[in-house]
């Protein structure tokens, strides 16, 4: 018994084509945009969470990079006027990365200025309404996960040296609110 072959008529490749070619251009666009995003350099961003005391670095994905302890602001809530002794909350951007080896700085509790106060370097944010406020390293390695800052988010100097492998000028830092200054907030509204 012969079999035989019945050969596809113009129309049915027709409506083939029709059917399977935006599939073709689909996997094309998206090959293309994936290689495009894979190429992207600095593509990351930094996450300050003030309920976790920790500071993480992802990349566009949302891949968590590394991950570090951090010290903030002494007083909950967020930052209203300079020296209330609070971390900003907010989405923020990295404006410059000073030497601060140099530096030195009196806390006020009568230990006079102490060298190397900030570490060696200084991440300064652009913090609308406030100046002064960075991502720095600390003389006190020990203070880390409690609130004892003046505002500005510290890191050891070993931690801060790992986390400048990723920043760069412009980059996006966003610092979100513990429940106590959420807690803080609601108190500060609830006054007449």
């Amino acid at each position: 018994m012969k079999m035989k072959i019945r050969t596809p008529s113009m129309l049915q490749i027709m409506t083939a084509i029709v059917i399977i070619l935006p599939y073709f251009g689909m996997f094309g666009i998206y090959k293309w945009y994936n290689d495009k995003a894979e190429k992207i350099e600095n593509a990351h961003f930094i996450l300050i969470s003030k309920q976790e005391m920790r500071l993480s670095v992802f990349d566009y994905k949302g891949n968590e990079l590394c991950q570090f302890p951090v010290a903030c602001g002494a007083n909950f809530g967020n930052k209203t006027e300079r020296g209330d002794m609070k971390t900003p909350e907010g989405v923020f951007r990295v404006t410059d990365i000073q030497d601060a080896t140099n530096w030195s700085h009196d806390f006020k509790d009568g230990n006079g200025k102490i060298a190397g106060a900030y570490g060696p370097y200084f991440i300064r944010l652009h913090t609308p309404g406030h100046l002064g406020i960075g991502i720095h390293g600390t003389h006190d390695p020990a203070s880390m996960e409690k609130r004892v800052t003046e505002g500005c988010i510290r890191l050891t100097n070993e931690n801060l040296l790992k986390l400048l492998t990723y920043v760069h000028s412009g980059m996006v830092v966003i610092i979100t609110a513990s429940a106590e200054d959420v807690n803080e907030k609601s108190k500060t509204l609830a006054k007449p």
